[in-house]
């Protein structure tokens, strides 16, 4: 049992890594398709969220930034931080209200990105990231780094 626990901890860090970049890409997507009118549109209407009106625009924009943020790993704990608070902004103020349970008043996909993006908040971006490029070849730099005493 335990070499089997010890395999799957091995791919931790890549499983944890695609699960971020599918989950990015997903949340770019609602972000695109609110502000730009593609894949279905706001709503699947096919249109866009008029610029500038609260919150939808405003959680597009987050859904848009956040997503490209989280997608490619680069400032991932700040931007899924927000992310999963808006989220639950969108949860409380916009589907709680119609009902208790997610399942009643659709608010199911707020629920899981919220939880999902707080998630990447404490494990952080996983393998195949911006930020763990950037902290590795920041590390090397300083291995490279004469000491002096």
């Amino acid at each position: 049992m335990s070499q089997i626990s010890a395999r799957l901890d091995q791919g931790r860090p890549y499983v944890l890594g695609l699960f971020r970049i599918v989950v990015g890409l997903l949340f770019l997507c609602h972000g695109a398709a609110s502000l730009f009118g593609v894949l279905g549109g706001a709503g699947g209407t096919g249109g866009t969220v008029p610029t500038g009106t609260w919150p939808g625009w405003y959680a597009a924009v987050i859904e848009l930034v956040g997503g490209a943020l989280v997608l490619v790993g680069l400032g991932t704990r700040a931007a899924a931080f927000i992310a999963s608070g808006a989220m639950a902004y969108a949860y409380f103020k916009v589907h709680q209200p119609m009902g208790l349970f997610p399942l009643q008043n659709k608010g199911e996909l707020s629920a899981m990105y919220c939880w999902s993006m707080l998630l990447l908040v404490f494990t952080g971006p996983g393998a195949l990231s911006l930020d763990g490029l950037f902290s590795s070849s920041r590390a090397a730099d300083r291995e490279r780094e004469p000491v002096t005493a």
